[in-house]
């Protein structure tokens, strides 16, 4: 079964930090374009970092610019996403999505994927 097991949300105090995982199955990363999004209570989802691994771009949302990174690791099939010095407003609900590499990492990061995992829930206090 092809299918994307997201991992590592939980509570942390603002300025502490978090690396969330993406695990997939029944397929490899390879050249796919793989990425992370969130959607916070009332508002729409939204791409933060994606990294399109055919032509090595990558995209972050300017809100986490500086704060979070996005890495893969070949050998575990797995995602990362580091994230560190967290606010309040990154307080959501965080997705890992892989699709084949249509475009670059800005095109994958406006929803363009083909693969969802579940997601992971991220509260940040202040």
């Amino acid at each position: 079964e092809v299918q994307l097991q997201a991992s590592g949300g939980g509570l942390v105090q603002a300025g502490g930090s978090l690396r969330l995982s993406c695990a997939a199955s029944g397929f490899t990363f390879g050249n796919f374009a793989i990425g992370w999004f969130r959607q916070a209570p009332g508002k729409e989802r939204e791409g933060v970092a994606c990294m399109s691994r055919s032509d090595g771009s990558t995209y972050y949302a300017d809100s986490v610019k500086g704060r979070f990174t996005i890495s893969a690791d070949n050998a575990k099939n797995t995602v990362y996403l580091q994230m560190s010095s967290l606010k309040p407003d990154d307080t959501a609900v965080y997705y890992c999505a892989a699709s084949p590499p249509w475009g670059g990492a800005y095109y994958h990061c406006r929803g363009h994927m083909d693969l969802w995992g579940q997601g992971t829930e991220v509260t940040v206090s202040s």
